[in-house]
């Protein structure tokens, strides 16, 4: 399923907890960029390994003034898990009732060695000061996408 949003249009604002019940609002965060992720689910094998290597990148992230928000399905309690397991510095958001995935279009039918149910497709949206989307990542590869999202970034500013 690919997204109904586009580059260009305005980000779909949300208000999400993060793993110690604070609320994050998209209306909030004023850095030059926002990098919204969103991954299937904490603690699998895909998603470590897409969050580990933005956590490594982290500094080189807040350098280019680029704020990382990983959103997924997942309680506050498996927020805090996966964060406490590897050590993620950056924000990862529960949408349990994936109101936030449906609007940005990255929540249906998937399927897994035949069967079919619903979930969270792994899609990044790279936004500007305005929350304008700017570049819209599909079926991204979870041990290369900390680098291409930096060699996006960069591409901005040269």
């Amino acid at each position: 399923m690919s997204t109904n949003l586009n580059v260009g249009d305005k980000a779909p604002d949300f208000s999400l907890k993060d793993k110690d019940g604070k609320v994050h609002a998209l209306h909030d965060i004023k850095s030059d960029y926002v990098m919204v992720y969103f991954y299937p689910k904490d603690n699998t094998p895909g998603c470590t390994i897409e969050s580990n290597k933005l956590n490594d990148s982290l500094d080189e992230f807040k350098k280019l003034g680029v704020t990382i928000i990983g959103i997924s399905g997942g309680d506050e309690k498996s927020k805090t898990k996966f964060c406490e397991r590897y050590g993620f510095k950056f924000t990862l958001l529960s949408d349990t009732e994936f109101r936030t995935s449906e609007k940005y279009g990255v929540y249906g039918e998937k399927s897994f060695m035949g069967r079919k149910y619903m979930g969270i497709f792994r899609e990044t949206f790279v936004l500007d000061k305005g929350h304008k989307i700017i570049k819209i990542f599909e079926k991204v590869k979870p041990p290369v996408h900390a680098q291409e999202l930096l060699d996006h970034i960069k591409s901005l500013n040269e």
